[in-house]
């Protein structure tokens, strides 16, 4: 089963009080699900990590085998691609989560979105952060 996904992180504060958005959608864009969480004081790009996480685990648990992950977070798209290094200590195991839940699928891609093709879940990583 083909899915796609779109995570966002959300700070306010860097770091501050954090959250993450996911929207999961069928292989013709159809909305699935959409989501957010709070995770309490971290960094944007420890919030952006735990949004993929979560999108790569809610598409694992639907069933999906082929995975299109939308990130506006260039940082991660690269350090997924292997372009650029994970230098940070705090984002390491988050990487390494994040690449042992993508191993799990047949195919994956990661793509690079602009933030406005981004909306659905960057409103749903500042709901969750308004709610916390």
């Amino acid at each position: 089963m083909h899915l796609i996904a779109y995570a966002d992180g959300a700070s306010r504060g860097n770091p501050g009080p954090a959250a993450y958005g996911a929207v999961l959608c069928d292989a013709d864009g159809v909305e699935l699900d959409a989501w957010g969480n709070p995770i309490g004081r971290a960094t944007n790009n420890v919030a952006e990590y735990q949004g993929a996480i979560a999108a790569v685990e809610a598409a694992l648990e639907r069933g999906a085998t082929k995975l299109e992950l939308r990130l506006d977070s260039d940082l991660i798209v690269q350090q997924v691609r292997g372009t650029y290094r994970v230098r940070k200590q705090q984002l390491k195991p988050l990487y390494k989560q994040l690449i042992d839940l993508l191993r799990e699928l047949d195919h994956f891609e990661i793509n690079h979105v602009y933030r406005e093709l981004n909306t659905r879940a960057d409103a749903m990583a500042n709901e969750a952060l308004d709610r916390s």
